[in-house]
């Protein structure tokens, strides 16, 4: 599935470049795709639009005073507004800094002081409103632009004295301008006489996009155009993207797995990008829109899996059917990239079992991709074994990937012909990775960004002097494939010197549909410990058949229920060594959220708060 990248995409420099190149190569072309509630339809965008649509939204930041070089914060879902915000802010010359949707107010006020954006683009008032009353000064910010800001509302606001800037306890207070009224503004908008236009170049900015740490505030990763277009080059060495092929939108624009692989890529590619509605809507979009690429974090395809593992509960022969279905993919699967066959069966049996039950089985399950995934990529956090197996063996191509923020940011990935789910894959072209100290994991590109702004002192110790990142990482490097091996910090040290990684133990926990979110423990401590958010359709189920009432917060408490989750998560932690296999557990039914401040905004668990939040449980759980 590899490609060579077009002569005219590798001339590109700039983003900006590629966005003209690809208006002027296809301006015809299907660009972009979004669901019209007032025409109850999907409405089709092509290139030669969204060029026009650029040039206009570019205008509008001209006439709002937007420089090169300033910094424009985007807070809106994905869709065709986000697309047209961001490219104009890049075709001014200054840097977007998207925000996490789902984020907390006093993290997107850190992020808009210490960016010093100068102009906010949101979906609501209520956001902004959220955002001001942290009360954190934001001396930069001179505009904020209200996507959903009703006619009445901006009057109401024009009256209050909140669009013209005014002093209030010695802090300006930004103008405040409804999206379709700021639109409005840069209309035959045109630069001073005289005023010089400074030119885009490949080492200026193309985001700032702060990472969400699990300790700590988040950081900026200073991404550079040089920096996206080498990873957009790269990946089209490496997966062969066509322009008939259709994308599905739902990672938040926020994260750079999306921005590079669901977003630049396409563009470069000439593909079309469909926006997904909602999360909610996401398994109908899949059946409206059909993509033939997805490009998801493991989150999805888990969810997907629980609720399949839930229905096959409910039917022992469903259940066994499935079983085997799977086996007989795996092996097929296996037996195609050349990697080790599970022994016993003859290859002649799976060829003849296997029509009658792709008809019967994996075929519903492609049906609820969409029935013509070309390649469905996963990346962002680690993707357990058990649903690879599951995926793969039914034929739905999945893809394991790896990379981070700090290299813009695929470092490595599986292809459809060169496909060993326990690795990440090999690196892209142009990407060289070795294994540092204490087996990090480092990484030197074209795509390795240009720092983390503000903070040099951490940029110098990520960044080598000759140009290798530390990832943070451990990893091994096996027949030129990466494997992950875990985090170097989050590395589990029991007090009798085990070392346990927690993140593979979690993702075999939560494989069981039984636990919607675990957390492992034992840092210095006699033995591993876990704490567990049970899924509420199985938690019933089990509460139910140990004669415990589940809707009592007293029954999680209950050493019959207890027990009973040891011991299913002994079994789905069976390939572990005995000391990794929890000894002790405690129940809750509360999910770990962003509001709650117990996940990132890219659902990593952050430990340290959890750790406090259960600090009372945890103290049981050793005393026992």
């Amino acid at each position: 599935m590899s490609a060579a990248v077009p002569a005219d995409v590798a001339a590109c420099e700039t983003l900006v470049e590629l966005l003209a190149w690809r208006a002027a190569c296809t301006p015809s072309g299907a660009a972009y795709r979004a669901f019209d509630a007032e025409a109850a339809g999907w409405h089709t965008l092509d290139w030669a639009q969204v060029k026009v649509r650029v040039g206009r939204w570019a205008d509008a930041l001209g006439a709002s005073g937007v420089r090169h070089g300033e910094r424009v914060a985007i807070l809106l879902p994905n869709g065709l507004n986000a697309v047209s915000i961001d490219l104009a802010t890049l075709s001014r010359g200054a840097a977007p800094v998207p925000l996490h949707a789902i984020d907390n107010p006093a993290s997107v006020a850190y992020i808009l002081s210490d960016s010093a954006a100068v102009m906010l683009c949101v979906q609501s008032l209520a956001q902004w409103e959220a955002i001001e009353g942290v009360g954190l000064p934001l001396p930069a910010l001179h505009t904020v632009v209200v996507e959903a800001l009703p006619t009445d509302a901006e009057e109401v606001v024009e009256a209050a004295g909140v669009i013209e800037a005014h002093q209030t306890h010695e802090v300006a207070r930004p103008r405040i301008v409804g999206l379709q009224a700021w639109l409005a503004q840069g209309e035959g908008w045109a630069p001073a006489s005289g005023s010089s236009v400074q030119l885009l170049q490949p080492e200026d900015l193309a985001a700032i996009v702060y990472t969400s740490g699990t300790t700590g505030k988040p950081k900026g990763v200073m991404l550079t155009h040089r920096n996206v277009m080498a990873n957009v080059k790269a990946i089209l060495c490496s997966i062969d993207v066509q322009t008939q092929d259709l994308f599905l939108s739902f990672l938040p624009l926020s994260h750079t797995f999306e921005r590079t692989a669901g977003y630049y890529l396409p563009m470069a590619a000439g593909a079309c990008v469909a926006f997904a509605r909602s999360i909610p809507q996401l398994a109908e979009d899949l059946r409206q829109v059909r993509p033939t690429v997805l490009v998801s974090v493991p989150r999805i395809y888990e969810r997907v899996h629980a609720a399949l593992q839930a229905r096959l509960a409910t039917s022992p022969v469903k259940a066994r059917l499935f079983a085997w279905t799977e086996a007989v993919g795996w092996r097929r699967f296996c037996r195609a990239q050349r990697l080790t066959v599970p022994a016993g069966v003859p290859a002649w049996f799976d060829a003849l079992a296997w029509p009658l039950l792709d008809a019967l089985v994996a075929r519903q399950l492609r049906a609820q991709f969409g029935g013509r995934l070309r390649a469905a990529v996963s990346g962002g956090a680690p993707l357990s074994a058990s649903l690879a197996h599951c995926f793969l063996g039914l034929g739905i191509p999945l893809l394991q990937g790896y990379g981070m923020t700090e290299t813009s940011p695929v470092v490595s990935v599986n292809l459809p012909d060169d496909n060993d789910p326990l690795t990440v894959g090999r690196p892209l072209p142009g990407v060289e990775v070795r294994i540092g100290p204490d087996r990090e994991l480092q990484v030197r590109a074209p795509s390795v960004m240009k720092g983390y702004l503000n903070r040099p002192e951490d940029t110098a110790r990520t960044v080598s002097a000759d140009g290798w990142l530390g990832t943070g990482d451990q990893a091994a490097i096996e027949a030129g494939r990466v494997r992950i091996l875990g985090r170097i910090k989050e590395i589990i040290v029991t007090s009798t010197g085990e070392k346990v990684p927690p993140a593979d133990l979690e993702l075999a926990i939560t494989a069981d549909p039984l636990f919607a979110q675990a957390m492992v423990l034992g840092e210095q401590r006699p033995f591993i410990a876990a704490i567990v958010v049970l899924g509420a359709s199985e938690w019933r189920r089990l509460a139910k058949s140990l004669g415990l009432a589940p809707d009592d917060a007293a029954s999680l408490q209950a050493s019959a229920a207890r027990e009973a989750v040891l011991a299913r998560i002994r079994l789905a932690a069976a390939s572990f060594p005995h000391y990794a296999v929890p000894r002790a557990v405690c129940l809750t039914t509360e999910p770990w959220t962003v509001e709650n401040t117990l996940l990132t905004p890219t659902l990593k668990l952050k430990r340290q708060n959890l750790m406090q939040h259960f600090e009372a449980e945890i103290t049981r759980l050793y005393q026992r």
